[in-house]
């Protein structure tokens, strides 16, 4: 059992039998001697993808819900559902669009390093890999003589997002983004 100090981005809880991801972790530390530091952590259900909202005290133990964790990687989409593949066995699981909020963004034929939270055998979530890359298909030109500078540009990656990349930048270049955050981390040498 971990202590609410302990939890992680991404740790599965169970609240009332039923499995809840750790969306976001707010930790607020009081002045006042002899106060305890509170957490106040933001869920989601696996189930039904609603929010719920708790504070803790950092010795507060939590029940973490033991899942199987499987590899694998993205085949396709239609139009409600993203379809996975186990990496070791083949066997195929899908996961609405809802379920995925925020990372069907960085799903690309062909991703792997995918990890399936399975319990019970039935998908819950998905974690991606820390890194996607993405070729750049529409930007401004690039600015002749900027090199070492410090100012960004926006730029239309492959996937349809649109980041922020270093001016010295051009189509068809192909960079790593960071999937938890969207942000440009560096250019990929090809």
């Amino acid at each position: 059992m971990p202590k609410a100090s302990h939890l992680q981005k991404g740790s599965i809880v169970n609240i009332d039998n039923h499995p809840y991801q750790v969306k976001q972790i707010d930790v607020h530390t009081p002045s006042a001697r002899g106060a305890n530091t509170l957490y106040k952590i933001r869920y989601a259900s696996l189930i039904t993808g609603q929010k719920l909202d708790q504070t803790y005290k950092g010795a507060d133990l939590l029940e973490e819900m033991v899942v199987d964790k499987r590899r694998a990687s993205f085949l396709y989409r239609d139009q409600t559902l993203c379809t996975f593949m186990d990496s070791e066995n083949y066997e195929q699981y899908s996961l609405s669009l809802d379920a995925l909020e925020g990372q069907a963004q960085w799903l690309i034929d062909g991703l792997e390093g995918i990890v399936v939270l399975l319990r019970n055998g039935n998908p819950l979530c998905i974690e991606l890999p820390q890194t996607v890359e993405l070729e750049i298909v529409e930007t401004v030109p690039a600015i002749k003589g900027a090199t070492a500078t410090n100012r960004n540009k926006p730029a239309t990656l492959s996937n349809g997002v649109s980041v922020l990349v270093p001016e010295y930048m051009a189509a068809g270049e192909v960079i790593r983004v960071h999937t938890e955050t969207g942000q440009y981390m560096t250019r990929v040498k090809g």
